[in-house]
């Protein structure tokens, strides 16, 4: 448990000092400020990998799979990576509720840094009872693949509808039992209009904001699951690809529409890890496998999405 403790106390440090130090007051996040936070969150979940390394090389972690030193290491960086392009998805979600309830620039970042608090404990809450069922019950291992595999298919068939926050189940039935205002004052969630207290469109983006990522989190959780059934791998690795995702979100949100064939990467790799899973009691896959296949698809769709992007223009 040291290390639990020790790993979510550094958590607290980074998201005090980020929302405390670094974003005391509220300002428009430039590309260049988010393109260097983006290397900085890139940067110490990669060096991380080596924190992994000496865990599970000194024993001072609870190994309840008994991995190797550099079976971790590969799982945790295998992991982190699935939750990194399964999140490109979420960054364009994310910029159409911003536009929807029309929350200017300086304010993105707070609503951002309270649904990540909130993503941290949902996502902790699915992995515990994702990994408990795993562990309890073989056969789930089946369902969980079959679900992703299902949710490839559905990303290549479906027609994509534009998603509309205001008209979202969520929104339509917290204005039955809250009051909504139009109005903003400054950073405020809430604010008071003669004898009521009213939710901002900041609060409303925050609710909707959180609502989505649970969405995500059932495609992203299932996914990892099938890489790793190890609770400190899978939680770490989750929790660095969603911390990164506030920067990587004001870095991409502008150029999100050229990647047009990262699509079919995220479609590539559901169904591998989807088949591993099903297969997961009859067929072990090399870690190395999974690692090359998620960096080969990844690499595949961005390239192909610049070249037809440099055709295009």
């Amino acid at each position: 448990m040291t290390v639990w403790i020790i790993f979510l106390l550094g958590i607290l440090v980074f998201l005090a000092l980020d929302l405390g130090v670094f974003n005391k007051n509220a300002h428009v996040i430039s590309v260049r400020e988010a393109s260097i936070w983006t290397a900085v969150w890139v940067s110490l979940s990669m060096l991380f990998s080596g924190v992994i390394y000496w865990l599970y090389n000194t024993g001072k972690i609870d190994n309840v799979d008994g991995l190797e030193p550099m079976e971790a290491t590969i799982d945790y960086i295998t992991g982190y990576l699935i939750e990194l392009s399964l999140s490109i998805d979420n960054i364009f979600v994310i910029a159409v509720i911003f536009t929807s309830f029309q929350i200017p620039q300086k304010y993105q970042h707070r609503v951002l840094f309270w649904g990540i608090l909130g993503a941290i404990v949902f996502r902790a809450l699915m992995i515990f009872f994702g990994v408990a069922l795993i562990k309890k019950f073989s056969f789930t291992t089946y369902i969980f693949g079959a679900f992703l595999i299902f949710t490839a298919i559905r990303m290549v068939t479906s027609k994509e509808k534009p998603f509309e926050p205001k008209k979202s189940f969520l929104y339509r039935n917290l204005r039955k039992i809250m009051p909504i205002t139009s109005h903003m004052d400054g950073q405020k969630f809430f604010v008071k209009l003669r004898h009521i207290t009213a939710a901002t469109p900041l609060f409303m983006a925050l609710i909707i904001i959180e609502f989505t990522d649970v969405l995500f989190a059932l495609d992203s959780v299932p996914a990892i699951l099938a890489i790793t059934s190890d609770p400190f791998l899978v939680f770490s690795s989750n929790i660095f690809a969603i911390l990164g995702l506030r920067s990587m979100y004001f870095f991409l949100a502008h150029i999100i529409n050229k990647f047009q064939y990262l699509k079919y990467s995220l479609v590539a790799i559901l169904s591998f890890v989807g088949i591993k899973m099903i297969l997961a009691h009859h067929v072990k896959f090399s870690q190395w496998i999974s690692l090359g296949f998620i960096g080969v698809a990844l690499g595949l769709g961005i390239l192909v999405s610049f070249l037809r992007e440099d055709r295009a223009d």
